[in-house]
């Protein structure tokens, strides 16, 4: 071979490598924020997206963006995405790249519904669970997995609507203390006013959260464990707006917990769920301000939770109302990137 056909070669190959690389940096599978000073500085949290319905895709890089500049954390945003274009796709419930993320997290912070994620892919959210590391888990996650399409499958027992004995319930049942069970509130109709638990008014997550509406529906809890705190119930209103009326007809039902997950190494994880956080439900600053504190109380950094949780938005936010099928196409983690 002559010196002109090396050169060519030579030519080609770091033509394509560039070309590559390009792509990779302009395509990324997930995003990344490196925090600024604050009492999160050293931690990291892993935000897993991944739901049809309620905007997870654009409502997690918010909180993450929050999270990072106003108090010091890096974050690092997953998605739901199509194998083939790396697009963000919350239908595909098959595909969550980056989940080894979690290998050096500190902070799990959960949006799921209904994923059936390959072995591969879905040891890493076991291998997390069963570390006693703490969770952050937004309203579907409670039913965040379902495999119904191999139910011999060994992460089957994750399942929502699992019968296999230890793991009935599945993963949102046995982790967070409750699974899928209905819409208490009309869906798409009625609100959620939250409500805080008096008897926790003074629990650190709860500090400085004064009012909070939802547009979302109030969700059915009938069976939370034994150790569940309960830091904020959820009242119905009637009617889309936060000056709806309160329903008097329906009972009240949990929308805020905390608890202890024990862990096959011993430890016990801190847990805090809400049925609350579509992308439209964080206009609420207040809810903004108590997912904010959880994740302070769950990296046991409560103490420095500060009066008034700093919560405004990193640019812009204009989330896209909940519903099936109305995801904004065309979005790549890119997408969500932000420069300074």
């Amino acid at each position: 071979m002559n010196k002109l056909t090396y050169r060519s070669l030579w030519i080609i190959l770091i033509t394509l490598t560039n070309t590559v690389f390009t792509f990779a940096q302009k395509n990324p599978q997930w995003i990344v924020y490196q925090g600024s000073e604050g009492a999160g500085k050293g931690k990291h949290i892993v935000f897993v997206s991944g739901d049809e319905e309620y905007r997870s895709e654009e409502g997690l890089p918010m909180m993450a963006k929050i999270l990072a500049e106003r108090h010091g954390f890096k974050c690092t945003v997953l998605f739901a995405l199509d194998p083939k274009t790396n697009t963000i796709d919350p239908d595909n419930q098959t595909n969550i790249p980056g989940l080894e993320q979690l290998k050096t997290a500190d902070l799990m912070f959960m949006f799921l519904r209904f994923r059936e994620l390959p072995d591969e892919q879905m040891k890493h959210i076991i291998d997390y669970t069963n570390s006693g590391k703490p969770i952050v888990a937004l309203r579907t996650s409670t039913h965040a997995f379902s495999y119904s399409r191999n139910k011999q499958n060994p992460y089957a027992k994750y399942s929502y609507n699992s019968k296999i004995k230890g793991w009935e319930g599945g993963y949102g049942k046995q982790v967070f203390g409750e699974t899928w069970i209905n819409h208490h509130g009309i869906h798409a109709k009625e609100g959620t006013r939250a409500l805080a638990n008096g008897l926790q008014k003074n629990h650190p997550i709860l500090r400085g959260v004064k009012d909070i509406w939802a547009p979302t529906d109030v969700y059915g809890i009938l069976g939370l464990p034994s150790d569940a705190e309960v830091l904020m119930f959820g009242q119905t209103t009637l009617g889309m707006t936060a000056s709806s009326p309160l329903s008097y007809e329906k009972s009240i039902m949990p929308v805020a917990w905390i608890r202890s997950y024990s862990a096959l190494n011993g430890k016990k994880s801190r847990i805090f769920t809400t049925t609350l956080g579509a992308s439209i439900d964080l206009i609420s600053e207040d809810l903004r301000r108590l997912l904010v504190n959880a994740c302070y109380w769950a990296v046991n950094l409560e103490s420095q939770i500060p009066e008034q949780a700093d919560v405004q938005y990193v640019g812009e936010y204009q989330p896209t109302m909940f519903g099936f099928g109305k995801y904004q196409r065309g979005l790549s983690p890119s997408t969500f990137e932000w420069n300074k």
